[in-house]
């Protein structure tokens, strides 16, 4: 794009499943969201996970490494294949994505759920108990169970023991309940660090450090502390009153999916992981093998995240258009089958470059949508 000021490197993975689907409606909105606001994109794919299998025999090739170091932000589609499921170890397709946080320190998993209005009736949890949702889940990314060793898998006596390691140092526990204060200053000044004191040293001190790192640097802040199972109950039961929610990389994962329940679909979440000089963006959803390349994936979790990418790189306003025009197309009915529509992937990111940057569809209008 000539007679741009400032231009931002992307590196594209794909991934697997419905991962290049999505990926491709998401790269849709962001072309769009460049030419509306003036900024030029330079963006080029490479492969992980199965797809990398395939081609390079690891799932994370030494190529692709090398370009999301040197990228501005890294857009990932979704990782895993039935094929390899057999594959142990560092040739596991999710081997590749944790290698991918560790290798770009990205310590900071940040997941906003919100509940759309016109998504809250199609919510198993009753409509009025999440109409004020709005939660930010800060997760920590590269330490916990994930991460910690010894692990594997022993043989001896004639059995099998499985051994996982959580582990986390009170330095990385610090860096975490940093963001989550930070965020929560942006935000309604509260965090809900959930944790499994009760039972286990590793929560204990995760309390503590927390404990320390709010009354030495965030006073202003408030602070509650929930076990993992009651957190659970409670965000469930009263989702409105969390705000910033901090936990670690386990619980995190969990509590995520788990939230996704309100809006009704995996498929609506984005996140960002962050720590170091590039970011990492990704929808939350996995691979969905079962439906990919039928043109079923909601891809609004990838063009959410792709905001999320702009608001990092300094283009607020582009991002904000972005998450408008989700929410006009939610409230045209432009919805996907997971949340009991009929549009398709790429219907969905045409309504939401036609809502958010003005651009016609002949597609939409062939399918009725009348926009």
């Amino acid at each position: 794009m000539s007679g741009v000021s400032r231009s931002h490197n992307i590196a594209v993975l794909p991934g697997d499943g419905i991962g290049p689907e999505v990926t491709d409606a998401a790269l849709q909105v962001l072309t769009e969201a460049a030419e509306a606001e003036g900024f030029g994109l330079e963006f080029s794919t490479y492969c992980i996970g199965g797809s990398a299998l395939d081609r390079f025999d690891v799932p994370l090739p030494s190529t692709t490494r090398a370009a999301c170091e040197a990228a501005d932000a890294v857009l990932l589609g979704a990782i895993g294949d039935p094929r390899w499921d057999h594959e142990t170890g560092s040739r596991r397709c999710e081997a590749a994505l944790l290698e991918l946080r560790r290798h770009l320190g990205v310590f900071a998993n940040l997941r906003p759920v919100q509940v759309y209005e016109d998504l809250a009736v199609r919510s198993p949890v009753k409509s009025g108990r999440i109409a004020a949702t709005d939660i930010l889940i800060v997760r920590e990314l590269t330490g916990g169970v994930y991460f910690g060793t010894p692990r594997g898998v022993t043989h001896a006596n004639g059995l099998r023991t499985g051994v996982n390691t959580m582990a986390y140092c009170e330095d990385e526990v610090a860096r975490i309940a940093r963001v989550a204060f930070g965020w929560a200053r942006r935000r309604r000044f509260h965090v809900t660090s959930v944790d499994k004191a009760n039972v286990l040293e590793v929560s204990q001190l995760w309390r503590t450090v927390v404990d320390e790192v709010h009354a030495r640097e965030f006073p202003d802040v408030s602070l509650t502390h929930l076990y993992v199972d009651n957190a659970a109950m409670q965000l469930v039961l009263q989702p409105d009153a969390f705000d910033v929610l901090l936990t670690g990389n386990l619980f995190g994962d969990i509590l995520s999916d788990l939230v996704a329940a309100l809006p009704g679909s995996l498929g609506v979440l984005p996140s960002a992981s962050l720590g170091a000089s590039v970011g990492l963006f990704e929808p939350v959803h996995g691979s969905a093998p079962g439906i990919a390349g039928r043109g079923r994936a909601n891809p609004v979790g990838a063009i959410l995240s792709v905001a999320m990418m702009l608001d990092t790189l300094g283009e607020g306003t582009a991002a904000a258009r972005i998450r408008s025009g989700v929410a006009d197309a939610f409230r045209a009915g432009v919805m996907t089958a997971d949340l009991g529509g009929t549009a398709s992937t790429t219907d969905v990111g045409a309504a939401v470059c036609r809502f958010a940057f003005g651009l016609g569809s002949a597609n939409m209008q062939a399918a009725g949508y009348g926009i």
